[in-house]
């Protein structure tokens, strides 16, 4: 066991701590999102790599690079949000063609799986998180600001707003799967939002991020799975 453990934190925007500030009327840094509620009760050191838009198919390509560079033990994977999305603009303007997700399923599955692979080689401890759930009517909502034409479009091509929920959770009980089949360690995220009274009063004004609550409420989750399965990762309590 070492003293001191080097956690690299890999997602996307949720990782990153964006959320839509309704005042300002844009996306913006929370200051305190759960990467940093997490971290200031570390003993080690955890780096968060996350990146705006990201997806897995991306952030695999320059994995090797950060883990020359930064050496971590342990890579939290957030990742799915991004990858189960679409280009809504494009399914507004051609709700007749055939449309793929940023990450198609079975490519994801697989990326998921060979980074998983790549970091166990290399005795990097791999920890999945799964997804926070959206409210799909919210996000409808939130896809669809430019008019008339583009709700008509889309939700002709979706068949109903509910499709974007099981949609995503498809990509979610990959997740879960995946962590069975490598047997990795995880993270339910996704549980804790659903067992609240209304996890929709977790999320931002978009339907997708988790707002400064629901980042409390992630670090509590992930703070209760460090303290009950690696507690010699935390800081010790006075």
């Amino acid at each position: 066991m070492k003293e001191k453990y080097n956690i690299l934190l890999y997602g996307d925007s949720i990782s990153k701590g964006v959320i839509y500030d309704e005042e300002k009327g844009r996306y913006a840094l929370l200051e305190k999102s759960f990467y940093h509620i997490v971290k200031d009760k570390l003993s080690g050191i955890l780096q968060n790599a996350a990146l705006f838009g990201n997806t897995i198919t991306r952030a695999i390509s320059y994995l090797n690079q950060d883990i020359l560079k930064k050496k971590p033990d342990v890579v939290i994977l957030e990742f799915g949000g991004n990858d189960c999305d679409f280009d809504w603009d494009s399914i507004a303007n051609h709700p007749e063609m055939p449309h793929q997700p940023k990450t198609e399923f079975s490519a994801f599955r697989k990326a998921m799986k060979d980074t998983i692979l790549t970091l166990k080689k290399q005795n990097i401890i791999p920890v999945l998180m799964t997804l926070p759930p959206l409210d799909s009517d919210r996000y409808f909502s939130w896809i669809t600001k430019k008019g008339v034409t583009a709700e008509k479009n889309i939700l002709h091509w979706l068949g109903s707003v509910s499709r974007i929920y099981w949609w995503q959770e498809k990509y979610n009980s990959a997740i879960l799967s995946i962590a069975k089949e490598t047997s990795t360690i995880w993270i339910d995220i996704r549980s804790a939002f659903l067992q609240t009274n209304d996890y929709r009063q977790y999320l931002c004004k978009d339907g997708i991020h988790p707002n400064s609550k629901g980042h409390h409420l992630m670090a509590k989750v992930i703070l209760d799975f460090i303290h009950k399965e690696y507690g010699f990762l935390l800081k010790p309590t006075v």
